[in-house]
């Protein structure tokens, strides 16, 4: 009874185990099936071949045809030639980078109708023939970086209809081909980078229609054209990095794209390019750090109503004007760390309260009035690892923005309204055509800043650099008086605790129609150009006595050409007679006959005509 129970319990063991037997035989097999070449290391599971930094200088023997991961990089391969992988149509992806090769055969990898992602990089290719790419149609990912190839010729790529993305950065590149990306109808991102391109390749680049992401960095070129970027429909992220020779950005150099990031960083910007990015109306993020950048003006970027972030960080900026940021109500990202700042005022942002990073460190800060409204909501505002510290008042100086609590910020952080010196109203009467100032000075902290309403209400400050002024003490300069410049004007001094307003009265009297004419021409200059500037710089003011000097001149020398011109036609007609003399006779005889005395007259008429003689002198 016994024994029969043994055998039924060893032969329902048997029944169960032996599924996992068969699995385990399986997997056997296929383990021992999928070889590996000497001093590689091989997966079965991934099916995949490493070959890194093995020593090769050729293709290893054994590698199993049915292979889909193969990393040869880092050997001493020299070139690939239409053989060396004809056998493996199951390779997906193909790592040939960090080798020494030199020359790729075309048709090198027609075979590899499966392959998505393919790396030369770093290697000595200096040359890419057409067809080396034929075959590939599901690559989409390509690398050729870090190798020596001058030269990008038309339709190398043109196989490579899903290609999405391609890095052709560290080369020896100085031209790209007109019809070079012609085939590529779905990349997407392309990097050039650390080559000798001296201006962007617009027209190779136009045919990248799906294009959503351009990285440029490390290049030499100078300008950016007009449509620099043309028929980039769908680029999205435009990356402009350390191109030290660029130093302007035109107009129209961005136009036709709806980027939403673009970063131009490392340059040599002098100005803000608000002129190209007013056709930006998608952009959410701007960059413009490390450039020479040193103020931002008012109102000049309301056309960017979807920026989120922007940041101008390590530049030369030091005054952000008020209203700057007008229309930017989506703004939550500022960062203008590592400038000459001394203050951000309340009154250049649209909207301050949706803020919600604030990067204002390692500026010279002054903690007046002016960064009140930053100190009550320092809890709102995210300022980074590094805190924003005070620079003056030297009570406070290296505080940081945390450390101030808000009941003791009257104490810390001083406030003074301003006041204008003197309350006694000017009175200035000037004749018509010369100068007139009128004075103004205000004390307060921070100080104030002085500007002037005029009688037909208009504003001037000192950004006006015209026939009117504003001189740096408050002064209010006409450089040269017009009868319409009389009436009441207004001294307006502000500051971020308020203001005060002092008014000033200008007469100017009328000249005659004579002496009006001595500084017409000045006025008209003035008028014509507000900068009173030539192209050259230099001040029409100052060339009035320049151009009469040159009119009277060039009068004189007219005149003296005319004299000299009459006397050499004197001399030339006295030099043809003197050649012509000797060949003539000298003395001249003249026959006439007289005319009759009438009836009446005495003696007998002679008969005949008479002779006279006349000798040339």
């Amino acid at each position: 009874m016994v024994d029969c129970m043994n055998k039924v319990m060893l032969h329902t063991a048997v029944s169960c185990w032996q599924p996992f037997l068969g699995l385990a035989l399986v997997a056997i097999f296929i383990g021992s099936a999928f070889s590996c070449p000497t001093r590689c290391e091989c997966s079965a599971q991934t099916k995949s071949v490493i070959c890194h930094r093995k020593r090769l200088q050729s293709i290893p023997d054994g590698i199993p045809i049915e292979t889909k991961v193969l990393d040869l990089s880092k050997n001493k391969l020299q070139a690939v030639n239409p053989d060396d992988f004809s056998t493996y149509t199951h390779l997906e992806e193909l790592d040939l980078s960090g080798n020494i090769i030199g020359n790729v055969e075309p048709g090198a990898f027609s075979a590899l109708l499966s392959m998505h992602s393919l790396s030369l990089k770093s290697n000595r290719i200096k040359l890419i023939p057409t067809g080396v790419f034929t075959g590939l149609s599901n690559l989409t990912l390509l690398d050729i970086s870090d190798n020596k190839i001058v030269i990008l010729l038309d339709y190398m790529f043109q196989d490579l209809h899903n290609l999405k993305s391609l890095e052709v950065g560290d080369n020896e590149l100085v031209y790209i081909s007109h019809r070079a990306f012609s085939g590529l109808l779905s990349l997407e991102t392309l990097t050039l980078e650390r080559c000798n391109l001296t201006v962007v390749p617009t027209e190779a680049l136009s045919h990248l229609h799906n294009l959503v992401s351009l990285h440029m960095r490390q290049l030499s070129i100078s300008i950016l054209q007009p449509y620099s970027f043309k028929k980039l429909f769908r680029l999205r992220y435009l990356e402009i990095d350390n191109w030290p020779l660029l130093d302007v950005v035109p107009p129209n150099a961005l136009h036709g794209l709806n980027l939403t990031t673009l970063s131009i960083t490392n340059t040599n910007l002098s100005a803000f390019p608000y002129q190209a990015l007013r056709h930006l109306p998608y952009l959410t993020h701007l960059n413009l750090s490390f450039c020479r950048i040193s103020h931002i003006e008012g109102s000049m970027l309301r056309d960017l109503v979807r920026l989120r972030e922007l940041h101008l960080v390590g530049a030369q900026l030091s005054y952000i004007e008020p209203y700057a940021f007008q229309g930017l109500r989506w703004l939550r990202v500022l960062n203008v760390s590592y400038n000459r700042l001394e203050t951000l005022e309340r009154a250049v942002f649209q909207t301050p309260e949706t803020l919600e990073v604030l990067l204002i460190d390692n500026n010279p800060l002054v903690c007046d009035c002016r960064l009140m409204w930053i100190l009550q909501k320092t809890h709102l505002f995210y300022f980074g690892e590094a805190q924003p510290e005070c620079i003056t008042p030297e009570g406070i100086r290296g505080k940081p923005f945390r450390d101030f609590k808000e009941p003791l910020l009257s104490y810390y952080v001083p406030c003074v309204k301003p006041k204008i010196r003197g309350n006694k109203t000017q009175t200035l009467i000037v004749d018509e055509g010369q100068p007139a100032r009128l004075h103004c000075s205000a004390e307060g902290i921070p100080r104030p800043v002085v500007s002037w309403i005029t009688p037909r209400r208009r504003q001037v400050t000192s950004k006006n650099n015209g026939r009117i002024t504003v001189q740096t003490n408050g002064t209010l300069e006409i450089r040269i008086s017009e009868v319409h410049d009389s009436g009441v004007y207004i001294c307006l001094a502000s500051n971020a605790a308020g203001n005060d307003t002092q008014s000033a009265s200008l007469a100017v009297k009328s000249l005659g129609t004579s002496d009006r004419s001595l500084y017409a021409n000045r006025t008209s200059q003035y008028s014509t150009d507000p900068n009173n500037t030539t192209a050259n710089g230099t001040n029409l003011y100052n060339m009035t006595f320049g151009l009469d000097l040159k009119t009277i001149l060039v009068s004189t020398a007219m005149g003296c050409f005319t004299f000299l011109g009459v006397v050499l036609f004197c001399f030339l007609l006295l030099f043809v007679w003197s050649r012509g003399k000797g060949k003539h006779k000298n003395n001249i005889d003249i026959e006439y006959v007289p005319r009759s005395n009438g009836a009446g007259a005495e003696g007998p008429e002679p008969a005949g005509p008479r002779r006279f003689n006349m000798k040339m002198i």
